[in-house]
C-alpha cells in the first residue's frame, strides 16, 4: 500500500492497483496503490479511511480484461460481483448470503467480475463470460469497503487484454496505453489529472 499525496475533505481520492496503472496521472490528486488482489485492495481502502479525513468520493481506475468479444475501451461500472466465493455452499451452510452483487451509484453501466485470479485460459473466461463482461482483480473489494465506510464509489475500468490465453502478456504490452487512457478519462471527467 502507497498513498501518494494527501486526502482532504471534498476532493476524490483516486484507487489503483499498482504503479504501471498510475505512471500517466499528475499528482493534483490523491492516490491510492493498493497492490493487487482483493484482500490489499480491501484492506488498503479501509485503513485509509479510517486514518485520514474522509475523501469526496473514491474512484477506482484501473485495466480489466474482456470475458466476451468486442470489449474494448472504456467503462464505468454499474455493478460488480465476486466470481470467486462459491455464495451457494456458504448459504447452505450458514443460512445467510454472503457476497451480493452490490450495484454502484452508475447502475447503467456493465458488471465487473472480481476475483483473486489472473483470468488467463479459455475455460474459466467461457464460464465467467455467462456472468460478465469485464473482469479484475479489486473492484468488489473496493466497492464493499466504501460501502462500509460510506463513502461514494465510482469503478471506472479499461480494457487490457481479452481474458484468457495470453492475457499476462496483453496486459504488459498495453499497460501503458492503459493508464494513459484512464488518466484523459480522469481528466475529462475530475478535472487535472493528466501528465504526459
Amino acid at each position: 500500500m502507497e498513498l501518494l499525496g494527501q486526502i482532504s475533505a471534498g476532493r476524490p481520492l483516486l484507487v489503483m492497483a499498482v504503479q504501471e496503472e498510475a505512471q500517466f496521472f499528475g499528482n493534483d490528486l490523491p492516490i491510492l496503490l493498493t497492490g493487487m488482489g482483493k484482500v490489499n485492495a480491501a484492506t488498503a481502502l479501509a485503513t485509509v479511511l479510517a486514518r485520514h479525513p474522509r475523501p469526496s468520493g473514491v474512484v477506482n481506475l484501473g485495466t480489466a480484461g474482456a470475458l466476451r468479444p468486442g470489449w474494448t475501451g472504456t467503462h464505468v461500472i454499474g455493478t460488480v460481483i465476486q466470481h470467486d466465493l462459491d455464495s451457494d455452499v456458504l448459504r447452505s451452510l450458514t443460512g445467510e448470503t454472503y457476497g451480493s452483487p452490490l450495484t454502484l451509484s452508475d447502475g447503467d453501466g456493465p458488471t465487473l467480475a472480481t476475483g483473486d485470479a489472473f483470468v488467463a485460459d479459455e475455460a474459466a473466461r467461457e464460464l465467467l463470460a455467462a456472468r460478465a463482461p469485464l473482469v479484475d482483480m479489486e473492484g468488489y473489494a473496493l466497492a464493499a469497503a466504501a460501502e462500509q465506510a460510506g463513502v461514494p464509489l465510482r469503478i471506472v475500468k479499461h480494457v487490457s487484454d481479452d481474458a484468457g490465453d495470453g492475457a499476462a502478456r496483453a496486459w504488459r504490452e498495453t499497460i501503458a496505453e492503459c493508464s494513459r487512457a484512464l488518466a484523459g478519462w480522469a481528466a475529462a471527467n475530475l478535472g487535472r489529472t493528466h501528465r504526459g
